[in-house]
């Protein structure tokens, strides 16, 4: 027990390892889930594109719950926000541990898990600023960190062997293991107590459902069209469904934008102190957060497709290939701050975007039919060096950016950000893969002499709505079941072979120009 301005805090290292393993189950899923994509669509019945929802809507229930979660945290006491949190966390585990259908993998792990996650993580840095003096939170909060970073590292590598000589369904169950062990430590840890706040609930419905349009029209752009009706395709007053539903998040994000501003104008308790977003250091760090996530997220959700798909390795071959960057991650978090403690955070954030982007370039220009492997380890050796680059300076950025008092809802404006660059950058990065795969397919279709006529008419209507990524030995066992000669099935395998490298190759291309952009936003990063 330390004092420290007539104030006790426990500081222990179980506290520290109770938080550090929530922070790990929170990174841990996704990490699982994008090695085990191809073999997680098999067992549940559905496409890469299903699993795709999955992943973008998990990530989406947590950016839009963050702030919401934070301030039920407020009214219930941190404490109890993060076990009732992590309750409704084992509760999507086990859901997702025992899913038969990808309907329920989305009640379990998309909703019940998100939701959980939208309680834990505000309270933890809250929990973390109740359990230390302030002169040791820097060093705390990056462990904390360091325990997302290892979760990202390890995540590969566990999901992969877990899933190649047993089920990815394992993975869940442990975590439902971990959440009790937690849970029986949970009164090792000083309370930051309950106060009388009113919860805004227009406020929180708000910015749910604002966020939530935005995002789903980005993922379905794919299926239906950014402004044009597909084929067979939704259609609203002749413009896709797509353009509407981001038309129609984007107001419903002003609505809220001017409700808290009436709130706050009129002595009522806002969901969101609008006047942290006109702090230039806070929003530069935010930016960041959600450029850094959305670029992470894009390209760990086309790398294992690649591996996996393209490539057809097992989840641990896929894991194993993603260690250079779950250790470069892992060692340049850590090891900056170390090595460079008093560097220039615009400068380490610049040299980390600037690595990353020769990374995802090499990437770009490696997608040729003759690649393998090889052609991915150097690339996430340089995109986790970068990740671990950013990781290292915005946490400090964003938590030095306002007063300790306001440091819940820096940390769920940093969440949300997080989380919602997450949902965008899996839902737009996946978006143009889908999208260039089905049009390339399609033309590489027609123009095949060796393709019959029949079978070109048949495609014109069929993959008009979108192709499902496959790899040769699923399309070659489907192809098997029709009435196709040889030389004509030998010829679908070659588009389709043609058709994902230039997917991916778009996916990669999206990558790099969010990163190129990225640059411009880091001059808000202080000096």
């Amino acid at each position: 027990m330390v004092s420290a301005g007539g104030k006790q805090y426990t500081g222990s290292s179980l506290v520290l390892a109770v938080l550090g393993a929530g922070q790990f189950l929170m990174t841990l899923d996704s990490s699982v889930m994008n090695v085990s994509m191809a073999q997680v669509a098999s067992d549940l019945g559905t496409t890469i594109t299903g699993i795709q929802t999955a992943i973008t809507l998990y990530t989406l229930v947590m950016a839009t719950l963050m702030i919401t979660g934070g301030k039920i945290g407020t009214i219930l006491g941190r404490r109890r926000a993060f076990g009732i949190g992590l309750v409704i966390y084992g509760l999507g585990s086990s859901t997702t541990a025992l899913a038969p259908n990808l309907p329920v993998l989305l009640i379990g792990w998309s909703l019940l898990e998100g939701i959980g996650a939208a309680l834990i993580m505000p309270a933890i840095v809250a929990l973390v600023a109740a359990n230390f003096a302030p002169e040791r939170r820097p060093a705390a909060y990056g462990l904390i960190a360091a325990s997302g970073a290892m979760a990202v590292a390890a995540g590969p590598l566990i999901g992969g062997a877990v899933t190649t000589f047993a089920s990815w369904r394992y993975v869940f169950a442990g975590e439902v293991v971990i959440v009790i062990a937690i849970l029986f430590f949970l009164r090792r840890i000083a309370d930051v107590p309950a106060q009388k706040v009113h919860l805004d609930l227009p406020g929180a419905a708000l910015s749910a459902l604002g966020l939530g349009l935005v995002v789903f029209g980005v993922l379905r752009s794919s299926v239906w069209g950014w402004v044009r009706v597909r084929p067979d395709g939704p259609a609203i007053l002749g413009l896709s469904p797509v353009f509407w539903l981001i038309l129609g998040g984007l107001l419903v994000l002003w609505l809220f934008v001017r409700w808290q501003t009436r709130l706050a104008r009129t002595g009522g308790q806002p969901l969101l102190d609008l006047a942290l977003l006109r702090n230039r250091q806070l929003t530069g760090g935010l930016t960041m957060f959600l450029m850094q996530f959305m670029i992470q997220a894009g390209v760990f959700f086309a790398v294992p497709l690649f591996l996996s798909v393209v490539l057809e390795l097992s989840a641990l071959g896929t894991g194993v290939r993603l260690l250079p960057l779950s250790l470069a991650l892992l060692i340049a978090a850590v090891g900056i701050p170390k090595v460079w403690p008093h560097a220039s955070p615009r400068r380490v954030v610049r040299l980390g975007l600037l690595s990353m982007l020769i990374g995802i370039v090499i990437l770009a220009a490696g997608m040729d039919p003759g690649a393998n492997a090889g052609v991915v380890a150097i690339p996430m050796l340089l995109m986790g060096i970068g990740l671990g680059a950013l990781s290292s300076q915005l946490g400090a950025v964003t938590v030095s950016a306002a007063p300790d008092e306001k440091s819940p809802e820096v940390g769920g404006l940093q969440n949300t950000a997080t989380n919602l660059g997450a949902s965008l950058g899996t839902a737009l990065i996946g978006s143009a893969l889908i999208a260039t795969l089905s049009s390339s397919a399609l033309t590489g279709i027609l123009e095949n002499p060796a393709v019959p006529p029949a079978v070109q008419q048949q495609a014109t209507t069929e993959l008009s709505s979108g192709v499902a990524f496959v790899s040769d030995s699923q399309l070659t066992t489907a192809l098997a079941e029709t009435n196709l000669d040889p030389g004509a099935q030998q010829a679908i395998l070659d588009v389709n072979a043609d058709a994902r490298l230039e997917a991916l190759q778009a996916a990669f291309a999206l990558a790099a120009l969010l990163t190129a952009g990225a640059l411009f936003a880091s001059g808000r990063i202080r000096k």
